[in-house]
């Protein structure tokens, strides 16, 4: 017969059990986390230098912000929000930008990727008319045919217009994300496709995405579908993000969007300015 102490002891022994269990999974979750900071980490380094310094100067809430958005480049899946405990302040910094022109975003999806249509030795613009300002884009149609295509169809069928740029980060990366109709970091056209045009990783792992380069956010290998970034400042990632245009005016703009920072004050969140893609054309010279 089990005495009660004995129960006890037993009940002790499982609930220590559990929490070592527990505690490994974080561990090993932790090391992952790590390893994969501490590689990007290494990248913003040589990329963003005496930036990076000041932001780990600047205490521990703002260093893990940075790191967060260092680890987190450019997908599509929702990035990570500091817990309640953490977050950040709101920004409290007047906004500049004007009220978004009327319009909803569609909810029209497409079963898949568009026939490649587009004359891949012709040039063609991008013209992004926010509610920021406009930002006008060379695109790379003989580097990335695939691609333009995709945004040459999705432009004619107004898939952007009053769509958010959802994601802002700043520091060693810095990006403006935009093109999901949903403004959730999840949405997309309904098709994916292929990579292109993607660079060669240097010693370091990564390769250069200037600023001003116009490049795919994805999940992962062959996910390109609608969400892509501007680089407002000269980054690093590794060279897993299709780059298929250049900004040729509006950099000033992004400037601007880039100056304001995130709703939060984090590295990584939501653009303080409210940026809405108010329409997107894309025009064959």
């Amino acid at each position: 017969m089990v005495t009660k102490q004995q129960r006890q002891r037993q009940l002790a022994r499982e609930k220590f059990e559990r929490q070592q269990e527990r505690r490994s999974t974080v561990h090993a979750r932790r090391r992952r986390r790590n390893q994969v900071i501490a590689a990007v980490a290494a990248v913003v380094v040589v990329a963003g230098g005496g930036a990076w310094l000041a932001v780990s100067a600047g205490g521990d809430d703002d260093k893990k912000t940075t790191e967060a958005a260092a680890s987190n480049p450019p997908d599509t899946q929702p990035s990570a929000q500091p817990s309640a405990s953490t977050a950040p302040a709101a920004n409290t910094k007047p906004t500049t930008c004007a009220a978004p022109a009327p319009g909803e975003p569609t909810k029209e999806q497409f079963g898949e990727e568009p026939k490649l249509t587009i004359d891949d030795k012709a040039s063609y613009t991008m013209t992004l008319k926010t509610s920021c300002g406009e930002v006008v884009v060379a695109l790379e149609a003989a580097k990335a045919p695939h691609t333009v295509n995709s945004f040459n169809f999705l432009a004619g069928k107004k898939f952007f217009d009053h769509t958010p740029c959802h994601r802002l980060t700043t520091g060693g990366l810095a990006v403006l994300q935009c093109g999901d109709p949903t403004g959730s970091g999840t949405g997309g056209p309904g098709y994916k496709f292929v990579d292109e045009n993607l660079g060669t990783a240097g010693a370091d792992g990564s390769a250069d995405y200037p600023a001003g380069t116009v490049a795919m956010a994805n999940s992962g290998p062959g996910t390109n579908g609608s969400q892509f970034f501007l680089v407002t400042g000269d980054s690093k990632l590794p060279p897993n993000y299709t780059p298929f245009g250049k900004v040729t005016s509006g950099m000033d703009v992004l400037a601007k969007i880039a100056a304001a920072g995130t709703a939060d004050n984090s590295s990584d969140g939501a653009p303080h300015e409210k940026v809405v893609i108010d329409t997107l054309t894309v025009d064959k010279k």
